[in-house]
């Protein structure tokens, strides 16, 4: 009776060896190196996937700017660590700073404002959805979505309505205009 105690034991330990090692091969396999770059034999005879003429630097891709020399993706208005175009970014908030943000991502280019309701016509109230779509300053890196409410009279509670389709083409063009305004100050600046 010992002899299938033990071998019974055996057999167990044996199985949950084999489960142990099957589990630690199929998550092994999870953190497989997916790199898809060439290996590259180096100078010293040691094969990598490495580019030798490239380094890491303390300072990051391209080394540290001293005197002024800009990226050129920076040039373009896109340098700023923001996901979308600069120009079109701050020219929008400029356009709309008037008005209470309820929202302003600048990763995703998506700024929506509050209600905002001038003091001219207390009977209505507007409010804008802008979306940069690129990291180029270009006409079609923009969409503008204006609404607009009118207050019910009967019942004091706010009724949307019609927004005349060129709204939101003039306040693109204004968003636009201020952009290259942006663009054309800092290149005057920078010479």
């Amino acid at each position: 009776m010992v002899m299938k105690t033990t071998a019974t034991s055996r057999r167990r330990i044996w199985g949950m060896t084999m489960a142990s090692l099957a589990t630690a091969l199929l998550l092994g396999g999870c953190g497989l190196d997916t790199d898809s770059r060439p290996m590259q034999k180096q100078g010293d005879g040691t094969w990598s996937r490495e580019d030798p003429t490239q380094r890491d630097t303390i300072f990051g891709k391209g080394g540290l700017e001293l005197f002024g020399g800009k990226k050129k993706d920076e040039a373009a208005g896109g340098g700023t660590g923001i996901g979308v175009n600069l120009y079109l970014w701050r020219a929008a908030l400029d356009t709309v700073g008037f008005m209470p943000l309820s929202s302003a991502d600048p990763f995703g280019g998506v700024i929506i404002t509050d209600w905002y309701q001038p003091q001219s016509s207390p009977g209505e109230r507007f409010k804008v959805n802008l979306y940069i779509l690129s990291r180029e300053l270009r006409a079609d890196a923009l969409k503008a979505s204006v609404f607009r409410q009118v207050r019910d009279p009967a019942t004091g509670g706010w009724l949307d309505a019609q927004v005349d389709a060129s709204t939101n083409t003039e306040f693109e063009n204004a968003v636009l205009t201020r952009a290259r305004q942006i663009r054309t100050a800092e290149a005057s600046k920078d010479q």
